[in-house]
């Protein structure tokens, strides 16, 4: 009897022990299981990204076929002097004309994109909105910080702003605390050379002048990379393109020639507003521009 009872109670400890044992194994299986679950969720964005990468960039032809987006290029914007002559108000929009122009563009449905937008839409296929238009401003003369800014600001505008870096500072010019401004607000900075030499000219000493200091200093104001290039005048060559391709470009801008038809990505058209258009010559001419 005695025998019995104690051989009972040793198994009762040894089903306790072994219950408790199985409750461990269930919690540290349960822990394992969320802390599996969290690591799945470290890892979608990861895949996400991947997926992104290994997008297959459209060829030449698909890009030039894409239907191509409305971009204006901008100089001065200020209202003429008496010693201007007409080729130079070819550069200088006046002021009530570039509020003219911003307001048509928001009445007629527009919406500002950005170089990113662009490039995606053209590489990779990606949407815009129903009327993309982007706006550019070269040299980074100081009415576009003190008169385009603030208008185009009313209607929730971007720009792209290309900066010639030897001008910033000097007098009719924006400071470095002013493109450091526009790029927390949104806008894109982008290169526009030192001091706007003619890439057609260039030799392999002018790069680093012209191309990789300019980036380096703009990289320093914005605290981003710089990832569009517009070429002085508008004047490229086919040569030039490996060059700013190894240095990051993404694409290049010109004004209204041809395209490249192998590489479309760095030769994209503008058009230059001249300062005679009134903001109707200038939508007519955008569309018309623009098929």
């Amino acid at each position: 009897m005695n025998r019995f009872y104690y051989t009972k109670s040793q198994a009762a400890v040894f089903f306790l022990l072994l219950s408790l044992l199985f409750s461990r194994c269930r919690n540290a299986e349960n822990q394992a299981a969320e802390g599996q679950i969290k690591r799945t969720d470290t890892i979608i964005p990861a895949k996400s990204v991947e997926v992104k990468k290994n997008r297959v960039m459209a060829d030449a032809q698909t890009i030039i076929d894409r239907k191509q987006v409305p971009i204006l290029c901008y100089h001065q914007v200020r209202d003429w002097k008496s010693t201007d002559s007409k080729r130079a108000r070819d550069y200088i929009v006046p002021v009530a004309a570039f509020r003219a122009q911003m307001k048509i563009l928001a009445d007629s449905g527009y919406q500002t994109i950005l170089p990113d937008q662009l490039y995606n839409y053209l590489a990779y296929g990606e949407p815009l909105p129903e009327k993309p238009v982007m706006l550019t401003f070269d040299d980074a003369d100081l009415d576009q910080y003190t008169v385009a800014y603030p208008e185009m600001k009313k209607y929730g505008f971007k720009g792209v702003f290309f900066i010639m870096t030897v001008a910033l500072g000097k007098p009719r010019y924006m400071s470095k605390d002013q493109l450091k401004e526009l790029s927390d607000q949104g806008h894109i900075l982008g290169s526009h050379t030192w001091d706007h030499k003619n890439v057609k000219k260039y030799e392999a000493a002018d790069w680093p002048i012209q191309i990789d200091k300019p980036s380096k200093l703009l990289e320093s104001i914005s605290g981003k990379p710089v990832e569009y290039f517009a070429y002085p005048f508008g004047l490229w060559n086919p040569e030039a393109i490996p060059f700013l391709k190894e240095r990051g470009f993404k694409a290049a801008f010109q004004l209204s020639g041809k395209r490249d038809p192998k590489d479309p990505l760095h030769t994209i058209r503008r058009i230059i507003v001249p300062g005679e258009w009134s903001a109707e010559t200038m939508y007519k001419v955008m569309r018309r521009s623009f098929p």
